[in-house]
């Protein structure tokens, strides 16, 4: 590590969930790196967190069009890596009768595939590592459905199956492979949801903390799944949902 940080390469740090891993790390002192398409929206991320005192750097770049490059960067960057946090994520909730084999491929590609590469190109870093971490950014949807997203809920039982596979090849390496599965949470995306009070009143049904999740509150997950505390989690999913998935 460089001058005892961690060094963290972070995607889908954009906006939302993906940022707040990011803004996360950095605040606990590691070195960050954020990748997402939008180069100026990163570099805004990147430079108020340098005014904060704290080490961040923007990547920009399209996982599903350069993965092994955005890895190859990001180790340049950061002098190696020692954690790498996967939380660029595509969404097409159309029905699956308006939902051609080309848009279900290129879901899956941005959601699964690019994953495999992402991995495939971090994981002989992440070996060199102390104590290396790869950690996907998955869903509830993993595992409880809601129509209409079948591609979607696809992509993300894939990606979990995905982590506990490579959990199970890699550990012997000295580093850990988890997910973390996200419920409700107020993002870009979703936020006319959030504010519509039909929806409201289905969270308060459905989510027994009776309220959507904040951003922030998925980050301290990533955190612990990074750190010495997780030393021997390996292959689990851990799910942050203020208990939906827990009801019936």
């Amino acid at each position: 590590m460089t001058d005892g940080k961690r060094r963290i390469l972070v995607t889908g740090a954009t906006r939302g969930l993906g940022l707040e891993i990011a803004r996360a790390f950095a605040r606990e002192g590691a070195t960050v790196a954020l990748n997402g398409r939008d180069r100026d929206l990163l570099e805004s991320h990147a430079a108020q967190l340098r005014d904060e005192g704290l080490a961040a750097s923007a990547l920009p770049g399209d996982l599903s069009a350069d993965a092994e490059g955005i890895v190859r960067q990001a180790a340049e960057t950061l002098g190696g890596l020692d954690a790498v946090v996967h939380a660029a994520s595509l969404r097409d909730r159309r029905p699956t009768e308006a939902l051609d084999g080309a848009a279900f491929a290129a879901l899956l590609d941005v959601n699964l595939t690019a994953a495999y590469r992402l991995a495939r190109a971090a994981l002989p870093l992440l070996r060199q590592s102390a104590a290396g971490r790869l950690i996907f950014v998955t869903s509830i949807a993993a595992r409880i459905a809601r129509a209409p997203d079948a591609a979607y809920t696809a992509s993300k039982g894939g990606l979990e199956a995905l982590t506990r596979s490579l959990a199970v090849e890699f550990g012997s390496d000295n580093l850990t492979v988890n997910a973390i599965a996200p419920g409700w949470f107020v993002t870009d995306p979703n936020r006319a949801m959030a504010e519509d009070a039909r929806v409201q009143a289905y969270v308060d049904v459905r989510i027994p903390l009776r309220r959507w999740g904040r951003p922030e509150e998925l980050a301290p997950a990533a955190l612990f799944l990074a750190s010495p505390a997780a030393s021997f989690v390996n292959g689990i999913t851990l799910t942050v949902d203020g208990g939906m998935s827990a009801q019936m």
